[in-house]
């Protein structure tokens, strides 16, 4: 049994081929709440599949700029349930107390939220020299999709991936298109990979918020197989980094910097 296995719960369905029913079982994917506790205080609860805690609670934190390096952290535990992370850390008070003044529920999926709204942090242009040939983006976008247990298994998850420069790739899934992106990054985080020449692969809509996480991590190229809103692209293009949406089979759409793909 894969470790992905655990996080699968059976119900029984009513299956409607045409005008014929019938009872089978089908599986469905676990949604808890996560709680997060910063230096002893509760600092926010968030609905995603309960893996890779460690990696959501760094990668959220680092996004948000409560916490600016891996360095900051003391100590992080979990606790034996899985629904709690503390992290005792240095912060950044003015970003956490952003985080609280200046929530927006976002449209990443719905339950997400961010302090970073526009305006609120000033983030150098991404002005890097990183390149990346447009085969490579075909073939890590067809791998993206087919390696996607949880997806497979259930149709409910979404998926990030961060592919770096030696070729390595670092993937999370998580019913929420947010927390598989904090948590990809988390992951990178955890080992100490430098993720300021990579590429950060996305299922679903480059909305804003998506941009922004890449943006506050010096991710200098995002793709999806789907599309991004205009502030996406207005995000993307004013801080400097390359956004590609439509990409399947040997197409993609360059909406901001296409310098970094190199025909």
């Amino acid at each position: 049994m894969s470790d992905n296995t655990k996080y699968l719960k059976k119900v029984l369905i009513e299956k409607l081929i045409e005008n014929e029913a019938q009872m089978v079982e089908d599986v469905t994917i676990e949604e808890s709440r996560l709680n997060l506790f910063l230096n002893g205080e509760k600092t926010i609860s968030m609905m995603c599949i309960p893996k890779d805690q460690d990696a959501h609670a760094i990668g959220f934190l680092m996004s948000e700029n409560v916490i600016s390096s891996i360095a900051d952290i003391e100590e992080l535990t979990i606790s034996s349930d899985g629904l709690r992370v503390d992290v005792k850390a240095k912060i950044d008070e003015n970003s956490l107390q952003n985080l609280y003044k200046e929530k927006t529920l976002v449209s990443g999926c719905g339950g997400g939220v961010t302090g970073n709204v526009e305006g609120s942090l000033e983030i150098p242009f991404n002005q890097t020299s990183f390149k990346i040939k447009p085969e490579t983006i075909y073939t890590e976008v067809k791998k993206f999709y087919q390696e996607s247990e949880l997806y497979l298994l259930t149709g409910c998850v979404h998926k990030a991936m961060i592919y770096l420069l030696d070729g390595t790739t670092v993937t999370a899934e998580d019913i929420g298109r947010h927390n598989a992106i904090d948590k990809a990054i988390g992951k990178c985080k955890l080992q100490g990979l430098d993720t300021t020449q990579s590429i950060l692969f996305v299922s679903g809509r480059l909305s804003s918020e998506m941009v922004t996480k890449a943006v506050m991590h010096k991710i200098p190229i995002v793709v999806s197989r789907t599309a991004p809103t205009h502030l996406g692209v207005q995000t993307a293009h004013k801080h400097g980094l390359t956004l590609i949406g439509f990409a399947r089979g040997k197409k993609m759409n360059l909406y901001t910097h296409s310098g970094r793909i190199d025909v």
